[in-house]
């Protein structure tokens, strides 16, 4: 058996558990085998991802117990590029982190950030509803803490608002997942699409309720509203590093509706076919526009990129709201392209807040900031990535995105709440970056000025932008790669044969052994 798809667990695992225990270590020895344990997890994604480019999927059953009934983790297409995704980003934010020093030298921030990592991979690589469950809460339990560190009064009311929340959409994910089981009798994604279609008239409405309670917690985690106006200041208030690896978070509830729905409630799913379809398109055109009217809205710079992975997951959810094959392959190359643009918002965001003497991140008049052309550049790319403006991924993405919906019965509505966004949000960093390095006032008297950002600060941010400007540059393989993905989402008959055998037992059969 092939043990490398546990390998993303593993090493987050044992990397946490092994920092839990490292208080007495020097802070640089911390900062060093964090370090390595990322670098070792983006070269096992990597491995992972060359592995399954070529459409063979990988099936690992802990303890060789075979499926539906053991415990199992899948990589696919979707779920390898997410896990290299995840490991540039975790690299480039505690890269980050360890250069200015925010709050690392604590002997459980590294601890933390691992833990953070094996929710979010173990979440891209299981293959049944309750595991998946399991690592949300792990994810979430780290997020917590990870936006506490500092116990700045922000993040204790942003992170209690993300408490309650949460351990509502918990319940509500557990009360699903009881619903789907009972009527059932399995919560193995590939033995769901077998086993939802061939559901009683009197079965499926119990069935039903348990995808639309668990839609609401995926809207929950993915922030889609109106169950998302949490995001922006928790975001906002969360250290840099950490609000950057947070970008990814939200992909996680995306990822959880593109593998759960259109698998096993998908055109297929006979009395459940595409339950979703009805809430997901006006709901994630709510969050597109309130997103964008947010970001023109808000008075400082950490709050605007808190807005802008609203805005980004609106338009994202707009794509897979599609629920065809150019949609899903929309989805997922903007999904790469807005979790690389948003975490490097939110560090170039807080080297320029570092820089500015007066005004910290607040839009308003400061004296001229130290280093500005540098940091300029850094802000003017990032923004353009974000806006989705011409040359870079984020305009790419959006293209897939109006394409795919242009044979939409609601197109005209989607292509004029997409660009009309996206016009807000330019006018909005337009209007933010003149605030910022153009309107100066004169210095106060003995100020001094900041010392340059160190090369590895600079580094984390410059190496993310370097990946957005490779999504263009091999543009036509990201593209490629996005759509075998999406044509798997979209014929999911290869997932379940990989997983389940074509000599596995026929629904019934299996569902009169409960």
């Amino acid at each position: 058996m092939n043990h490398l798809p546990i390998v993303p667990i593993l090493l987050p695992l044992i990397a946490g558990s092994v920092l839990l225990l490292s208080t007495r270590w020097p802070a640089t020895a911390r900062h060093a085998f964090s370090l390595a344990a990322v670098v070792a997890q983006l070269a096992v994604a990597l491995t992972l991802f060359a592995a399954v480019a070529d459409g063979p999927i990988l099936v690992y059953a802990l303890g060789g117990w075979a499926p539906p009934f053991g415990i199992v983790l899948v990589v696919d297409r979707l779920a390898a590029a997410l896990l290299v995704l995840t490991a540039i980003v975790a690299c480039a934010s505690l890269l980050y982190a360890v250069a200015r020093d925010t709050g690392t030298a604590a002997p459980r921030f590294h601890a933390l950030f691992q833990f953070q990592l094996l929710g979010i991979q173990g979440a891209f690589l299981t293959g049944d509803l309750f595991n998946l469950f399991v690592f949300f809460e792990v994810l979430l339990i780290a997020s917590y803490a990870l936006l506490l560190h500092g116990l700045a009064a922000d993040r204790v009311r942003a992170a209690l608002h993300v408490v309650v929340l949460n351990l509502i959409g918990s319940a509500l994910f557990l009360l699903g997942v009881a619903l789907i089981y009972g009527v059932a009798g399995t919560l193995n994604f590939a033995d769901l699409a077998r086993v939802i279609p061939a559901l009683t008239s009197a079965d499926a409405p119990l069935a039903r309720v348990g995808a639309l309670l668990l839609l609401v917690v995926f809207a929950l985690k993915s922030a889609l509203l109106p169950l998302g106006f949490w995001l922006p200041r928790a975001y906002g208030a969360a250290a840099a590093a950490v609000a950057a690896l947070f970008a990814v978070l939200t992909k996680v509830g995306v990822y959880a509706v593109l593998r759960v729905y259109p698998l096993a409630f998908g055109p297929q799913a006979g009395e459940l076919a595409n339950v979703a379809e009805p809430w997901l398109l006006p709901l994630a055109l709510a969050t597109l526009a309130f997103g964008a009217l947010g970001v023109l809205a808000a008075r400082s710079l950490r709050l605007a990129a808190g807005w802008v992975v609203l805005y980004s997951v609106g338009s994202l959810l707009v794509a897979v709201a599609l629920f065809s094959a150019d949609g899903y392959a929309a989805a997922i190359y903007y999904t790469v392209h807005s979790t690389l643009a948003s975490a490097a918002l939110f560090l170039v965001v807080d080297l320029v807040a570092a820089n500015r003497t007066t005004a910290g991140d607040r839009l308003d008049a400061a004296d001229a900031m130290p280093h500005g052309a540098l940091l300029g550049s850094f802000f003017f790319v990032t923004a353009v990535a974000v806006a989705g403006v011409p040359p870079l991924s984020g305009f790419v993405g959006k293209v897939l995105i109006l394409d795919a919906a242009s044979t939409h019965p609601a197109a005209a509505l989607i292509w004029s709440s997409l660009l009309g966004a996206a016009l807000v949000v330019i006018v909005a960093f337009s209007r933010a970056g003149s605030a910022v390095f153009w309107r100066t006032v004169p210095a106060p008297v003995g100020a001094t000025a900041p010392p340059r950002p160190s090369l590895a600060a600079l580094a984390a941010p410059a190496a993310i932008l370097g990946c957005v400007a490779a999504l263009v540059i091999w543009g036509g393989s990201a593209t490629a790669f996005a759509q075998a993905a999406a044509r798997d989402l979209a014929n999911p008959a290869g997932y379940i044969e990989a997983v389940l055998g074509g000599d596995h037992a026929a629904p019934d059969d299996r569902r009169s052994l409960r």
